[in-house]
């Protein structure tokens, strides 16, 4: 299948102001690419780009004073089948956790582990190990917020999120990746794209989407406790440890988002999978 992605963002800034900007696809899926995700900015603006210490691409620019549209318009290929379900996938001892991953055991900006040890060790320390204790904690997060895009609040820790019982899809992530690190669990943030393909289309306008990967097995796995269902068309932008170290753009300086539009639609008429 093929699935169009892209956005549109429009800021105003009073006088020339530096951004780094987080929106280019990310590399495990640069070959997927049909039309390439180049960023424009109109007016034109020189851009410079680096890889940060997650391997995310990222891009420089010093946007002029007055209106500034940043945007893109991509084509990716994609199998069309659901995230995998691993469900036998077995946990790691943290002592032989490979060293890549025991920075997604701490603590972080958003994910209080200190804070939520005792309750995550009450909840869920008598589920079985590996793959069963992170579903558990999702269908726990899951059924714990309720979602709502009126509940959004950008400061909203794991902590905050588990106690308020609210919050968007990067709040649901972020108390799920918390409590799975107090479980001796590695997991770090993910921000992509993520549309209504073969689900019921939402009436909420689209946006980026944040999940979560665990380490299990061997390997990094897929968890969406705000869906919490295997989805299709699933397109990963960026990870870190939590939302602080993918935010689509940081700006240097006073500036005002006017507009902000995403897309993700399957093109059909394609072949499938």
């Amino acid at each position: 299948m093929q699935i169009r992605v892209g956005y549109e963002l429009v800021y105003e800034c009073p006088q020339p102001t530096p951004m780094i900007l987080m929106l280019n696809i990310h590399y495990t899926r640069v070959s997927d690419l049909l039309i390439p995700d180049h960023i424009i900015t109109n007016p034109p603006t020189p851009i410079t780009a680096y890889r940060d210490g997650f391997g995310n691409w990222c891009t420089r620019i010093v946007a002029p004073p007055g209106d500034i549209r940043i945007s893109t318009d991509a084509l990716i290929r994609d199998s069309g089948t659901p995230d995998v379900v691993d469900g036998w996938a077995p946990q790691h001892a943290v002592e032989d956790l490979p060293a890549e991953t025991l920075v997604f055991l701490l603590g972080s900006r958003y994910c209080e582990t200190d804070r939520l040890s005792e309750t995550a060790w009450a909840l869920f320390g008598h589920t079985p190990l590996g793959w069963p204790r992170v579903k558990a904690i999702c269908d726990f997060v899951h059924g714990h917020l309720a979602f709502g895009y009126q509940h959004a609040r950008a400061t909203r820790t794991a902590l905050e999120a588990f106690t308020e019982r609210m919050g968007v899809c990067r709040d649901y992530t972020h108390l799920a990746i918390a409590f799975c690190r107090c479980m001796n669990i590695p997991a770090r943030y993910c921000t992509g794209y993520l549309g209504d393909i073969r689900v019921p289309a939402s009436a909420d306008p689209m946006d980026f989407s944040a999940w979560f990967e665990a380490y299990l097995g061997g390997r990094w796995h897929t968890f969406d406790p705000r869906n919490n269902i295997p989805r299709v068309g699933r397109v990963l932008i960026a990870q870190g440890r939590d939302a602080a170290d993918v935010p689509i753009s940081n700006t240097f300086g006073p500036n005002l988002l006017k507009s902000f539009r995403v897309w993700t639609d399957e093109v059909t008429g394609q072949p499938g999978p």
